[in-house]
């Protein structure tokens, strides 16, 4: 009883996993390197679409409860561009994690290093998109629950939350299905969760020079061994 009580008192304390990514609208013969990877330079880079539900997700438990939403990517230093986009439209921190270590990396080792991540900021929901739409599996998220050992909810649609229940509406393709489900817990979040809401002006101007916080492999505690191309096994 402790627990709900202080949940509801303080709010929620929601991360976000955003991915910038290689718009495949423009694929050109130079979008894959001789290794199998993605040629990220080839491409304009944007932010994930499903990522961004996701961000509205989150920022729409803190508008009703309280707390607050902390935006965390992986990637290169670019990808400081979608983390001030979500500063922009109503984040309150953001963080880089970005790393050599992790180049090369699948969607498990993508998973084991957003996992330590997360878990720095103790989070009472997880949000992230249902996919990227660079690699389109679909695992990461669910994946990332594994590791923390979070319930996982894929397909959200609408959410609401009650003490340290989360009662979620999720896609099953011949319809909806509703499940509670106690908290943390991490929901994969669909496009039919609704469009996310505009720049705020008064956001753009304070944090349009700001640079999200860098975060290492080892600053989150990774072991080497399952990062990037050593703790990879797909091989393309």
């Amino acid at each position: 009883m402790k627990e709900t009580t202080k949940i509801r008192e303080g709010g929620y304390n929601c991360v976000v996993c955003i991915k910038q990514v290689p718009d495949t609208k423009n694929v050109t013969g130079q979008a894959m390197k001789e290794d199998g990877t993605v040629n990220r330079a080839a491409l304009p880079a944007i932010f994930n679409p499903e990522d961004r539900n996701a961000l509205e997700a989150a920022l729409q438990i803190k508008e009703k409860h309280g707390g607050k939403v902390i935006a965390i990517a992986m990637g290169l230093p670019a990808a400081c561009a979608v983390l001030r986009e979500a500063l922009f439209r109503g984040a309150d921190e953001a963080y880089l994690v970005t790393d050599r270590k992790a180049a090369g990396s699948d969607t498990l080792a993508t998973s084991y290093i957003l996992s330590r991540a997360v878990k720095k900021f103790n989070p009472d929901l997880v949000f992230c998109g249902r996919q990227a739409i660079d690699g389109d599996t679909a695992q990461t998220g669910p994946q990332i629950a594994e590791k923390l050992d979070f319930a996982a909810i894929t397909y959200l649609e609408k959410i609401e939350i009650e003490g340290n229940t989360a009662t979620a509406v999720r896609d099953i393709g011949t319809g909806v299905e509703t499940d509670k489900v106690q908290l943390p817990a991490l929901f994969t979040v669909t496009e039919k969760f609704g469009e996310l809401r505009p720049y705020q002006m008064r956001r753009v101007m304070k944090y349009k020079d700001a640079e999200p916080e860098v975060l290492s492999c080892d600053d989150v505690g990774c072991a080497p061994e399952r990062c990037g191309f050593a703790g990879s096994p797909t091989n393309v």
